[in-house]
């Protein structure tokens, strides 16, 4: 599995009454993968998610933040 780059995706969280933001929170990874942009759920059944976990932690691939 090639994967060219990784980068988490996060949704914005909001306060009970929706005025004020509280933080952000990640919920996927969106990685290029055999030269295809796929969005992975941090899932570690997942075998992309595997993958990318592997390649971080050999010091291969670094997952960027998410904006």
């Amino acid at each position: 599995m090639n994967i060219t780059s990784a980068k988490y995706n996060a949704v914005t969280t909001y306060s009970e009454d929706r005025t004020t933001v509280t933080g952000s929170k990640n919920v996927g990874i969106i990685a290029i993968i055999d030269g295809e942009t796929i969005g992975v759920p941090l899932d570690p059944t997942n075998r992309h998610y595997d993958e990318i976990m592997q390649q971080v932690a050999a010091g291969d691939l670094t997952i960027k933040d998410a904006d």
